[in-house]
């Protein structure tokens, strides 16, 4: 099978569930797709929201506190940064294999066929959790999506929000991260501190901590979007606004 790399996936994290998918629905105009039970064994429920063929899921612990892997990070950033980057591609093992050979290890895999997925450890990917997966049968970027629920397709609006098109990540050294998730995802850092990809690119900007700090979303109405946000209670800068944990950036 030819090799690629695709974004698939960006995994938010909330103290509350409920709150999280009401203002991004509200605001994006974005319509849940499913809600997957297999989170449950992790002490999570979460929901999944398309954004054309790219997955924008929130996930929030059943009770407060550091009892999972998401409370933890909540109580660690103080709930600033997005969890988890999911990428697409054809061999989640020697993916997760040549991770492994540069000092990154793997901390989870996960197989519900026909979805297969090997996530690696935060820890060594720095800002966040990375996660390689494949479906059979899959290849089409609108086919099957086994953690997206049966029908995911059904669900994709185009009248509010339109992409998802970049993600922000942050860090002291920002060239250097960049560097570091292209060596593990298989697509070298742009000396622009980038990382592209077929359908989003990874930017690194400085910033004390390192963390997944923004998504940019083209959208059909700026004003609209924004004027939605503030009708949520929403911090509006510009064309940006704060929404669980991350920066939603705006453009035309």
């Amino acid at each position: 099978m030819a090799e690629y790399m695709r974004l698939r996936q960006i995994c938010l994290v909330a103290p509350q569930l409920a709150p999280v998918i009401a203002d991004i629905s509200a605001i994006m105009g974005l319509d849940v797709c499913y809600r997957d039970g297999n989170v449950a064994k992790y002490g999570l429920e979460n929901a999944l929201l398309p954004v054309d063929a790219i997955l924008l899921e929130v996930v929030a612990p059943f009770q407060p506190g550091p009892g999972t892997a998401a409370g933890r990070f909540i109580e660690k950033t103080g709930g600033r940064g997005g969890y988890m980057a999911i990428f697409c591609c054809e061999d989640p093992d020697a993916r997760g294999a040549k991770g492994n050979a540069i000092g990154v290890r793997t901390a989870n895999v996960i197989t519900h066929a026909p979805y297969h997925g090997v996530q690696l450890h935060p820890r060594d990917c720095r800002a966040a959790f990375i996660e390689f997966n494949h479906t059979d049968g899959s290849d089409d970027i609108l086919g099957p999506y086994p953690p997206a629920g049966p029908d995911w397709q059904k669900s994709i609006r185009k009248d509010t929000t339109l992409a998802l098109i970049e993600v922000e990540m942050q860090s002291p050294e920002p060239q250097a991260l960049a560097e570091h998730w292209g060596r593990i995802v298989g697509v070298p850092a742009s000396g622009e501190a980038a990382v592209k990809l077929p359908n989003a690119t990874f930017r690194f900007v400085t910033g004390d901590a390192e963390i997944m700090r923004g998504l940019t979303f083209k959208v059909a109405d700026k004003a609209k979007v924004l004027d939605a946000a503030k009708a949520r209670g929403c911090a509006v800068a510009g064309d940006e606004f704060l929404l669980c944990g991350v920066t939603f950036k705006l453009t035309a």
